[in-house]
């Protein structure tokens, strides 16, 4: 077990070293620099010499690989450079926005993952052909629904004509309720999706007809023995799906007016900050090392099997 956690730790850091590099290199190509956009970009009033001054100054006019290993130590000590558009630091500006999110994404994900394991038990459970046809489409429903649609369909209903729940702002729990469900529902119709599909196919194994033979309840087969053996595969996908979400805050997080994460890379890209940018890109790749982690501990934890073979 414990060379299957090094390994997987060692697949986690060059995970991030490569998002690292690839978006270094993405945004090194891209025509301007992040200089050049906070002194103004095409409206500055400097001359070329003044900023072609500026620019050896803060090392610029390096070679790639000098610009590339500089850029990387300072990221390793927590150092993201500063924001083109306020000045402030990017790692301490990500770490603000940061709580908002992590509260819309862990709401977000419970939703999901009760949700679309209730559909999947029900669906499986149900000895009606006709109930069972109508829960197992509604997984392929809520996938196919655009998430910014459902959020505006959400605000005009229930905020607007209803007046139940607020449509915009970070004020409360109840603000979050709407952009959670928007999240949620096409998470939850993922992980809904692959559970009915491994639940189905785990109910026809022989181990499910002896625990039958032996008097054991159907509730008790299809939660106990059933539900474990068949909860891999959606595991695997609520752990792609969380890091998902995270890339879905920035519609929601718009549509709702919030604050967070995903507003401050909808800035970020419309001023072409690049600095915040590469912040989020990061971040964004820590967040699926640390779940995929998460899953990787796990396994072993439903099915002894794969604690044995690693």
């Amino acid at each position: 077990m414990r060379g299957y956690l090094i390994r997987r730790l060692v697949q986690a850091v060059v995970v991030l070293w490569a998002a690292f590099t690839v978006s270094f290199v993405v945004l090194y190509l891209l025509p301007g620099d992040s200089l050049s956009i906070k002194l103004g970009g095409l409206e500055s009033t400097a001359t070329p010499e003044q900023l072609a001054a500026v620019r050896a100054a803060n090392g610029l006019d390096d070679p790639l690989y000098t610009q590339y290993a500089h850029a990387l130590g300072n990221a390793l000590t927590g150092d993201l450079g500063e924001s083109a558009q306020t000045g402030a630091p990017v790692a301490r500006t990500i770490a603000d926005a940061l709580p908002e999110t992590v509260k819309l994404t862990v709401f977000a994900m419970v939703l999901a993952v009760v949700g679309g394991v209730s559909l999947a038990l029900a669906a499986t459970f149900t000895r009606l052909r006709a109930l069972r046809q109508v829960l197992l489409s509604l997984p392929a429903v809520g996938i196919s629904m655009p998430g910014f649609w459902v959020g505006l369909l959400l605000v005009q209903v229930v905020s607007f004509q209803w007046g139940l729940l607020p449509a915009i702002g970070n004020e409360g729990f109840d603000s979050l309720v709407l952009p959670a469900i928007t999240m949620a529902l096409p998470a939850g119709a993922m992980i809904a999706q692959v559970l009915a599909k491994s639940m189905t196919t785990a109910l026809a194994q022989p181990y499910i007809d002896t625990a039958r033979a032996k008097g054991v309840g159907r509730v008790r087969i299809h939660v106990r023995h059933a539900l474990r053996n068949a909860s891999l595969p959606a595991l695997t996908l609520a752990g792609v799906v969380a890091g998902n979400v995270l890339v879905e805050s920035v519609v929601v997080e718009t549509v709702f007016s919030r604050v967070g994460i995903g507003r401050l890379t909808a800035a970020a890209v419309d001023n072409q900050d690049l600095a915040m940018v590469q912040g989020v890109v990061l971040l964004a790749a820590v967040t699926f090392v640390v779940v995929g982690l998460v899953v990787d501990v796990l396994y072993p934890v439903l099915d002894p099997r794969v604690g044995r073979a690693v």
